[in-house]
Order: C-alpha cells, then sequence, then structure tokens
C-alpha cells in the first residue's frame, strides 16, 4: 500500500480521521511525531471508531504505560516515552499483544525498532500549525 497523506485543521478533524481509519487498522500501528502533534487526539477517534471506547475516555497512558480499550476486541494504547532501555520496553510483554491479533497503538514505539514487528503500520503526525496537522499513513510489510 503506497503511503497517504492527510491534514486536519483542528482537533475534531483529527479524531474524525482516527474514526476513519479505525476501520482499515489491525496489528501494531506505531503513531511518531512531537509532543503535542496529536498522537492521543487521533488515538481517540480510532478507539472509538472501533466500538471499543468513546474518545472522551482515551487519555495518554504515559504514567501507566498501556491503557486497554473494550474486552470483545480490545484496543491496546501504549505510551513509550518514559522508558529509557530496550529491557523496560521487552518486560511490557508488547510480543504476547502482537501475537493476540488485537490493534496496538504505540507512541514513541520508533525508539526500539529492534522490538517491533517488520510487519507494521506507521503513522507520523507533524505539526504544521496550532491546529493544523500533517498525518502520513505507510504499511510496512
Amino acid at each position: 500500500m503506497p503511503s497517504r497523506t492527510f491534514h486536519t485543521n483542528s482537533a475534531d478533524e483529527t479524531v474524525d480521521l482516527g474514526r476513519t481509519l479505525s476501520r482499515e487498522l489491525n496489528g501494531a500501528v506505531l503513531l511518531i511525531g512531537n509532543l503535542g502533534a496529536g498522537k492521543t487526539t487521533l488515538t481517540k477517534g480510532i478507539v472509538e471508531g472501533r466500538g471499543a471506547a468513546t474518545a472522551d475516555s482515551v487519555s495518554s497512558p504515559t504514567f501507566t504505560l498501556i491503557h486497554q480499550y473494550g474486552e470483545d476486541n480490545p484496543v491496546f494504547h501504549i505510551d513509550l516515552y518514559r522508558l529509557e532501555e530496550a529491557r523496560q520496553v521487552e518486560s511490557l510483554g508488547l510480543d504476547d499483544l502482537f501475537r493476540t491479533g488485537a490493534l496496538v497503538l504505540l507512541e514513541w514505539a520508533e525508539r526500539f525498532p529492534s522490538l517491533l514487528p517488520a510487519e507494521r503500520t506507521e503513522i507520523r503526525l507533524r505539526t504544521i500549525s496550532e491546529n493544523e496537522r500533517e498525518i502520513t499513513i505507510e504499511r510496512l510489510t
């Protein structure tokens, strides 16, 4: 699948894009972007679009590291920002999550490339202005 690029002009548009993308995402999905780029905002739409939780109930797992939304078809939202070493990431059991077939949304995982599955989706979020974001999606196999 070739990469695709979208532009959003508000947090609401970013959530809406997440809802739309939720239908095609599966497996490991890296959310790549600077602080404040909209990774968690996009996640709100993805989680809601999958029917796992409402957008308002989605928050950044910066301190808890992993949030699970939904039971039957869970979505895992993981934030590796605070982790420094690969052994810390390994202790989270990401391989087990990847094997479940669940949607696993990963923030800051690009810092640990050796721990990621080769088959994954990368979503890059870039801040253009206070409200505008450029969002590029690429499927790696």
